[in-house]
């Protein structure tokens, strides 16, 4: 069978090539899915930071308990957006334990080097540098609070050495150090720069008093490093923290390769579950349609004694050698592919530079099998129906193909439908990502019964449709009505690859630019102050009060941007906040609350989005319980609910609440309002010059920079979103040309009984045209019943945007290419002669 088959691809190329591309295509954008999230679980970042550690004591996750389902309770994980820290008194413990020769606790602290402002560097105690492989190059250590050592990373561009000196940012001030010495790191150059402070000075300097950010453990030479872990992971277990060994190492040390290795491992996860569904739309479809075009082909060998396995394993056997060839092709591109997406994840920040991506044979072999099984599968279900019935009647049930499916299809198809209806409720009673699975849910089992029940709505349609077409094309739109009834099974692969593209890409294109919209507009229209007080590098908590007291402010607001974990239905979120002082905030803020008030905002109270209390079930006066950023667990005091959560956050905050509870302890932004007619710009800007970076900016242009901020966040979505679209596209255009190829036959033999070549045109056209408009319809009317449920869940508006260029470029380029799709082979196969045509095989 193998051989047979490998002849019959090779003498009918261009009937398969359709299949390949379908197939290759598939591959491609599945192994670039597979592929990332194989890097992001292969991602540990540099553990050359603790490098000399035998493990490393930090808070980088938290886990919280779920719901318990039969007697199990689940568990999520997060990842912390404001890096946990560690209790002081645990260096001390696990310096106690047999075995350890030191316990060395660690501080980050965030800071900027005037010498090198574009270079990322870290400052820490002097302490810390035993934890790493670092040795002095040159100089000393530091002695005193003006004093820093500097690595070679920081030390190479900026030409600094010992006695040398340079000013460097952190906490919002700037300071005069002189570099006593110069530390190596081994050869290595990844990862951040960093400067060591003396210990005191760095605890003085850190925003966490009594905590360390982590706390590597050092081991002597004999001990027992089995029974030493054991009682480091108790402690760490006790101060609700993880211990870190191995290349784990890596993730202790920069947070963001962790972060990293989640965005790779989720984006690449979801979208590979969106792609997988519709490569199996895709391939099922192609597949199924090839096999249908070669019905008398099969039944001609089921008639010359060819038994119903050896038909079904030729079959098998051809989508198998064609899925090899397939792999070949779609894997390399894959891989190509992935690089791509890398270099452009990294360009915008979505990736830190030293990811990379890693693996391939996995996700390769995977990728592979899974296209194979879906074509074979999709193969094996097609041949049933020819090989089923009897050599004698093999050629005359070829000859005129059953209109529609058997109950079992109708039954499933309605099932389908029926469900998608049922998840519109689900969306409407949930939120964020609950929600978007729901409709994604939804718009698949949309597609899944449109494919199931295409064979009545082509019916349907072409009824429907008979006298528009007659009037229209005349005796062509006659005929065009006529095929479109007779061939209404035939045509459900198009249908679904149109509708697919139309119903996918109106959906979350859309809702992409409705998140925009949303957060965009919401902050605009909420910001009351007229400038905003910044600074790249934060404003200490005293920038608003000094603000206050410039002639001519009315209100000056400090705000803190952070994230928080709320608990959902289903499991924790990380959601966005921000903490504020109260004072005078109704003036710079309008956050329109619609019950209680921001003049109640105090600690231990805390004010929440009509969205996210909706979610998490909590109303004016509950006692909320939720996570700092740093995972520390509080339990507040709802006193007021705001709509605006998009534009500002979904939880609001007392500043203070979050104090020692953030990275940097820094506010990012001062809102100030001024009196009317009262010039008080210009003292403004005097006050910003005495933070380091400080500058005043107009508050519509601070909506302005938002906006770029949510394009650029938005942009992966509408990456992948693309790509998935483009090879939906791709699929309808590339069964559209499989088609159309296979009417040689039909064409040449209307043109035999008398029909003109343009008549014959004209007929194609007007079959297409129904094919389309039907296709257009359902999927607009999909994605409209999506994008409306799921916006109104997310965002609370009852009718989405749409923007005209939008709807336009999405149905406008979908008809064009379905169009070109089907008239350039077309116009080629009238251009054959009629007597030719008809010996041309099926």
């Amino acid at each position: 069978m193998l051989r047979l088959a490998a002849q019959t691809l090779r003498h009918r190329t261009g009937g398969f090539l359709a299949t390949f591309v379908a197939l290759a295509a598939g591959v491609a954008v599945l192994m670039t899915c597979a592929l990332l999230v194989e890097s992001g679980w292969r991602h540990q970042g540099d553990p050359h930071r603790y490098g000399a550690a035998f493990a490393v004591v930090a808070d980088r996750d938290l886990t919280v308990d779920g719901p318990t389902v039969l007697g199990e309770t689940e568990r999520t994980t997060v990842l912390l957006p404001e890096r946990g820290s560690v209790p002081g008194n645990v260096a001390g413990d696990l310096a106690d334990v047999p075995g350890v020769d030191r316990a060395v606790g660690d501080r980050r602290l965030v800071v900027t080097t005037t010498a090198a402002p574009g270079l990322p560097t870290t400052g820490h105690g002097w302490s810390s540098t035993a934890l790493a492989p670092y040795r002095l190059v040159s100089g000393r250590p530091p002695r005193s609070d003006g004093e820093i050592a500097v690595d070679a990373r920081l030390a190479g561009p900026t030409r600094l050495g010992p006695g040398a000196t340079t000013e460097v940012v952190t906490g919002g001030v700037s300071r005069t150090y002189e570099v006593s010495g110069v530390v190596g790191t081994g050869g290595t150059t990844s990862g951040r720069a960093a400067l060591f402070f003396t210990d005191a000075h760095a605890a003085a300097l850190d925003p966490h008093p009594g905590r360390y950010d982590a706390v590597g453990v050092l081991t002597a030479p004999d001990a027992d490093q089995d029974a030493l872990l054991a009682e480091v992971r108790r402690i760490a277990d006790a101060a609700g923290a993880t211990a870190y060994t191995g290349d784990d190492r890596g993730i202790a040390a920069e947070p963001e390769s962790a972060a990293a290795r989640s965005l790779a491992l989720g984006a690449g996860a979801a979208f590979a579950g969106y792609a997988a569904a519709i490569v199996g739309f895709v391939v099922a479809g192609t597949v199924g349609l090839s096999v249908r075009h070669r019905r008398r082909d099969l039944a001609l060998l089921r008639a010359v004694a060819a038994t119903p396995g050896q038909v079904r394993s030729m079959l098998l056997a051809e989508v198998g050698l064609l899925g090899l060839l397939a792999g070949a092709v779609g894997v390399p591109a894959g891989l190509l592919a992935t690089r791509q997406v890398r270099d452009a994840l990294v360009s915008r920040g979505f990736l830190p530079d030293d990811f990379t991506v890693q693996g391939g044979v996995l996700s390769a072999a995977a990728v592979v099998v899974t296209v194979a099984v879906v074509a074979l599968l999709s193969a094996w279900i097609a041949a049933l129906r020819v090989t089923r019935i009897r050599p004698t009647e093999a050629l005359g049930e070829a000859a005129v193909e059953p209109a529609t499916g058997g109950r079992a299809r109708l039954v499933c198809g309605l099932a389908c439908v029926a469900g998608a209806f049922s998840l519109t409720v689900l969306t409407g009673a949930t939120d964020g990502q609950t929600a978007l699975g729901a409709a994604m849910g939804m718009l698949y089992l949309f597609v899944l019964g449109v494919a199931l029940l295409g064979p009545w709505i082509n019916q349907g349609a072409a009824r429907l449709l008979g006298p528009v077409l007659r009037t229209v094309w005349g005796d062509s739109g006659y005929l065009a009505a006529a095929n479109l009834r007779a061939n209404a099974r035939g045509a459900v692969a198009v249908l679904t690859a149109l509708v697919l593209s139309v119903g996918l890409g109106g959906t979350v294109w859309f809702l992409q630019d409705n998140l925009e919209r949303q957060t965009v507009a919401q902050s605009r229209e909420g910001v009351l102050a007229q400038y905003a007080l910044t600074s790249g590098t934060g404003l200490p908590a005293s920038a608003a009060a000094e603000a206050r007291r410039v002639p001519g402010v009315a209100a000056a607001t400090g705000v803190r941007r952070t994230s928080v974990v709320v608990p959902d239905r289903l499991e924790p979120q990380t959601v966005p906040a921000q903490g504020i002082d109260p004072l005078g905030a109704d003036r710079t803020l309008d956050l329109r609350v619609r019950s209680g008030s921001l003049d109640a905002l105090r600690e231990g109270t805390v004010a929440v989005s009509t969205a996210r209390a909706d979610a998490a079930g909590w109303r004016l006066g509950d006692k909320a319980r939720l996570w700092l950023g740093d995972g520390t667990p509080v339990t507040l005091r709802v006193v007021a609910l705001y709509e605006r959560g998009w534009g500002f956050g979904d939880v609001t905050l007392h500043r203070r609440t979050l104090d020692g509870h953030t990275v940097t302890g820094l506010d990012d932004r001062v809102l100030v309002r001024t009196a009317p007619d009262f010039g008080a710009k210009g003292a403004l800007a005097e006050l910003a010059r005495r933070y380091p970076g400080g500058q005043v900016t107009d508050t519509a242009r601070l909506t302005g920079e938002l906006a770029e901020d949510v394009a650029v966040s938005g942009w992966l979505n509408k990456m992948l979103v693309t790509v998935l679209v483009g090879y939906a596209v791709l699929a309808a255009a590339n069964t559209l040309v499989m088609a159309a190829l296979a009417r040689t036959r039909e064409l040449s033999l209307l043109r035999l009984v008398g029909v003109t070549r343009g008549q014959a045109k004209r007929m194609v056209h007007a079959e297409q045209a129904g094919l389309l408009g039907v296709a257009l319809l359902i999927g607009a009317a999909i994605a409209a019943v999506t994008l409306t449920t799921i916006v109104r869940a997310v965002t609370g508006a009852t009718v989405p945007h749409v923007p005209a260029t939008g709807w336009t470029a999405l149905l406008g380029g979908t008809t064009a290419l379905a169009l070109l799709a089907t008239v350039v082979p077309v116009t080629h196969i009238l251009r054959t002669a009629p007597v030719e045509g008809m010996g041309v095989r099926e």
